[in-house]
């Protein structure tokens, strides 16, 4: 299992900001099973502000770049990305018509051990 975290923002507008969270309320079952049918097992998006962050499970085949070839192939989620391109902005720091960036990991807790001296 591999797990990503990616960051994106979205248009200061508080308006479109509302607009975009309603869209998720109903994200299109062809869009969701295009999200699962790449490998992806689970996906997260918080917000705050205009701040989007989103964490990512998925299968050990999970690439990134037969994901993009795909969705280029689906005229569903080209529509859909096109919609979402609306509220969304590129986040500093990403290259030139690049949406969500991945993130690097730089701090991981896990475990329950504790040790009483």
């Amino acid at each position: 299992m591999k797990r990503y975290a990616l960051a994106l923002d979205l248009q200061d507008d508080k308006r479109l900001i509302a607009e975009y969270e309603q869209l998720h309320q109903a994200v299109a079952p062809e869009i969701q099973q295009s999200i699962k049918d790449s490998g992806i097992t689970r996906m997260d998006i918080y917000r705050f502000g205009n701040r989007m962050f989103m964490i990512i499970d998925a299968n050990d085949d999970f690439s990134f770049d037969e994901k993009a070839t795909a969705d280029a192939e689906n005229p569903l989620v080209q529509e859909w990305e096109q919609l979402t391109w609306k509220y969304q902005k590129a986040i500093p720091g990403s290259k030139p018509g690049e949406k969500w960036v991945i993130m690097n990991k730089i701090f991981e807790l896990s475990g329950t051990e504790r040790n009483d001296g």
